[in-house]
């Protein structure tokens, strides 16, 4: 799971941006401005048949910083990116 759910700096962060692009979800800000420090991002290839998926996870980063449930409070309602 991605750690930036549970970040302070979730709705704010180029990495997370590039993250949601990336799994063709909606930004939670369109100009994010927080840079993070050292991110470490896990790419998951899996193929189904003929067509290969990757899911990106941030698993590490330096400037995290724990806010439990910030993704949640910033989406009501929906389910949490796993």
């Amino acid at each position: 799971m991605c750690i930036c759910v549970n970040c302070h700096y979730v709705d704010r962060c180029t990495t997370y941006h590039a993250v949601e692009h990336q799994h063709q979800q909606p930004h939670l800000t369109e100009m994010p401005t927080f840079e993070a420090v050292e991110p470490t991002i896990n790419v998951n290839i899996r193929n189904k048949g003929d067509v290969i998926e990757m899911e990106w996870d941030v698993v590490g980063c330096l400037s995290f910083k724990e806010e439990a449930g910030k993704w949640s409070r910033l989406r009501p309602g929906e389910l949490v990116p796993t």
